[in-house]
């Protein structure tokens, strides 16, 4: 018989990236996530309910590091989104600030559209309908 852990989802997400300035400009400034508590070597962000954590790094991080998707560890993240003309409006403006995304496309598995995006550190992002 398994634990059954009984939980309402995810409470939040903690990041850990290469350059914190540039992640703190990128998620409050370009894709405009609210701050929810900033301190200085953590911001919180607001992804709707869901709340991000973006840590500096810490001593013994290699200079120049990168997310790998292929590495054990996370994939990516998926918000949620409940309008299909929002998918459009923020692929075009992901495109317009010179992010890197995918435009909007369906998952097949799923039959569910997105759009998937990269932060300055290369973590995988996607805003996916609900």
């Amino acid at each position: 018989m398994g634990i059954n852990i009984k939980t309402p989802g995810v409470h939040h997400v903690t990041l850990r990236v290469a350059d914190f300035r540039r992640s703190k400009q990128f998620y409050t400034e370009t894709l405009g996530f609210p701050i929810a508590l900033e301190q200085p070597d953590l911001l919180i962000i607001l992804a709707g309910n869901t709340a991000v954590g973006i840590r500096a790094p810490v001593g013994g991080t290699p200079k120049g590091d990168r997310f790998n998707p292929l590495r054990v560890g996370l994939d990516h993240l998926a918000i949620a989104c409940q309008d299909e003309a929002e998918l459009g409006r923020v692929a075009k403006a992901l495109t317009q600030a010179g992010i890197e995304n995918t435009g909007v496309k369906k998952d097949e598995t799923l039959g569910k559209r997105y759009v998937a995006f990269k932060d300055p550190d290369r973590i995988a992002w996607e805003l996916y309908m609900a």
